[in-house]
């Protein structure tokens, strides 16, 4: 835990060697800090020190309510500084993927490369909300048109995820491909466990709906600093062309397409951290 000088706190996670090269962890939705863990071994072979704080409002971490991506890349930046470093990477799963680019774009002359796996593209485009599942789709609208109701659901959920784990991981997996069902079954404790934390604070998780619809404040265009773009071919969430867009319009970017599906980061760890050793 960390103070930022608002007076919120944050909580994170910290993984793989004290004195590896810093990578941030920006976790995905209905997630929280824990979402990174299982990389932990391979961050540990690879050399790398995975730091994954919770947002605002998730997991250990006080809200901010009307936050923005931006918002975000302020409060890691005073983590970084805390913990005595000066220059890191940027890793984004899903949701994550816009503040993983966001710490790229405001904090770019500390940033080595930014990663990001299985990210859309800004919401507030045309086009781009309908293009988000019917689960993610309705999450959004509940979450922006009626909070109260939103936060009875996740609230629901969160009860499920701890009370219930097998059953909460084997009725997410039936909304998910083949490819990430198999992932979730392998991992269900994880899965449940990282779920229920993510969910711990209802309000808090309505909050992440919200503001992963406002405006990045920046376009990908604007990001000046490499960024690799992973997708799953077995993906059923993130339709195919977003990736491809994202690495079109992100002017130093590479587009990695392998195997898996929203998941797949567990199946390439190793490939993704070693860029950022590269990069270092």
């Amino acid at each position: 835990m960390i103070s930022l000088r608002d007076g919120r706190s944050m909580g994170f996670a910290d993984y793989g060697p004290a004195d590896g090269f810093a990578v941030i962890n920006a976790h995905g939705g209905l997630s929280c800090r824990l979402d990174i863990r299982a990389a932990a071994p391979t961050a540990e072979a690879a050399g790398i020190r995975l730091i994954s704080p919770d947002r605002p409002g998730i997991g250990l971490s006080d809200p901010s309510p009307g936050r923005t991506v931006l918002d975000w890349a302020a409060d890691v930046e005073q983590l970084i500084d805390q913990l005595g470093i000066d220059r890191v990477g940027a890793l984004g799963w899903s949701m994550g993927g816009q503040y993983a680019a966001g710490l790229g774009y405001a904090l770019a002359s500390r940033i080595s490369r930014v990663v990001i796996v299985a990210g859309a593209l800004p919401l507030t485009e045309d086009g781009v909300m309908a293009g988000l599942t019917r689960m993610d789709r309705w999450c959004t609208r509940i979450s922006q048109r009626c909070p109260a109701l939103a936060t009875g659901w996740f609230g629901a959920m969160s009860v499920a995820a701890r009370c219930m784990p097998k059953r909460f991981a084997w009725l997410a997996a039936r909304g998910l491909g083949p490819a990430d069902a198999e992932m979730v079954h392998t991992f269900r404790r994880d899965f449940a466990a990282t779920r229920g934390e993510g969910l711990r604070a209802p309000a808090g998780v309505v909050e992440e709906y919200r503001a992963w619809a406002r405006p990045w404040g920046f376009a990908p265009e604007d990001l000046e600093v490499p960024v690799d773009v992973w997708w799953g071919d077995a993906d059923h969430l993130v339709p195919r062309e977003w990736p491809s867009e994202l690495a079109t319009r992100i002017p130093k970017s590479t587009l990695n397409i392998g195997t898996g599906g929203h998941f797949m980061a567990h199946l390439h760890y190793r490939a993704i951290l070693d860029s950022f050793s590269d990069a270092a």
